[in-house]
Formats: structure tokens, sequence, C-alpha cells
């Protein structure tokens, strides 16, 4: 045997008992529900991943919504888009709290789409809400920690929802099924490139 047939022999084995492994996971996932994903951390994707999500969700058929916390006054490509394919939005359209400087007015405004957002979760015919930038509403007690809880616990028992912003509450991440936790390594940004249109926003 050359040792090009002794790698290959080597490979196939090694590929071999990871298909065994991944297969048994697979037949161990026996349980059909909808799950929480919760999508956090300092770098950027999060709200990109999570309107991926929903764009995935769409593509296969599935009812989905969107709740914008926090960014709602720029233009919204990902709504520009999927709201031609049924998607509901509810947007919080105050923008940045740096930019309102009233904490009052956001919290009134945090506390109007979040009324839209627990009807969605109260729907069972959606299939996925995506609560982007929601993160931010908790840590700054614009909303109610443990009314938004109760409202993801206790959602249709199929539906999924995914929650995108930074510094995800400990009580938020023990309910959810799935956390990920985007890093930043460089942002353009910081080395004084704009925010471009169709990647950034």
């Amino acid at each position: 045997m050359t040792d090009l047939e002794r790698k290959n022999e080597r490979h196939q084995a090694r590929m071999q008992r990871l298909k065994e492994k991944v297969d048994a996971k697979i037949n161990a996932a026996a349980e059909e529900r909808g799950i929480v994903i919760v999508v956090t951390g300092n770098g950027k994707g999060k709200s990109t991943s999570g309107f991926g999500t929903v764009a995935r969700a769409i593509g296969h058929g599935l009812t989905a919504a969107v709740v914008q916390f926090i960014k709602g006054t720029w233009a919204c490509g990902e709504r520009n888009l999927l709201e031609q394919h049924g998607c509901q939005f509810h947007v919080m359209a105050t923008g940045f709290t740096w930019e309102t400087q009233n904490r009052q007015a956001d919290i009134d405004a945090a506390e109007r789409v979040w009324q839209g957002a627990k009807k969605l979760l109260q729907d069972e015919s959606i299939d996925l809400v995506l609560l982007d930038e929601l993160t931010y509403m908790l840590s700054y007690d614009y909303l109610d920690l443990d009314e938004v809880l109760d409202a993801i616990v206790n959602r249709p028992i199929n539906q999924h929802v995914v929650v995108t912003g930074r510094g995800a509450h400990k009580k938020l991440l023990e309910i959810a099924d799935t956390v990920s936790e985007v890093q930043s390594v460089k942002h353009a940004f910081e080395a004084g490139v704009k925010a471009q249109k169709g990647v950034d926003w």
C-alpha cells in the first residue's frame, strides 16, 4: 500500500467515526417545537443573522414577522425586501437613544412597539418572530423583563423567536435554546470607513 493509499484509508476511517457521531446526535434529536435563539455580543452581524433566519424561514414558506427596536429611523434594506414577501414589521422608529436623548419618549416608543410584539408572540399563524435589538430595551429598563420573558416562554409551542442585541440579560440567556456570541475583531468604522448602504444597513 502506498503512502497516499494509507492517508486515504486513515481519512476515510476518521470521517466514518465522525459520521457515526453526527448520525447519533441527529437520531437523538427527536423533539419538535419552536426554539428561542439569542444572538448577542459586541461584534457586527447580530441583526444580519436574525434577518438571515427570517429570509430562510420565508424561503421555506413559513410566516415571519419582525419587531425592530432602536434602529427604526434608518432605511432598512431587509424591510424593503421582506415586506414584499408578506413579512410584517413593527418599528420603534426613534433611532438610537443617544440621538433622542429623551428617556421617557424612548420608553413610550418601546412600549408601543412591544404591544405589537406581544400580539405576534400570541399568534399561532406566525412561525417566526425576530425581536431585533430587544436586549437594549431590557438593559435600559425600557420594558419589564419579567413581562418580556413571560411572553416569549408562553408563545405558541411551534413558534420560533430570534432575539438580537448586545449584552443579553442572563435570564434571557437561560430561557434560550441556542445562544451565539458575536465578537468584534476589526470593524471598518473604527478605521474611519463610513457605513455602507447594502452592507451595513
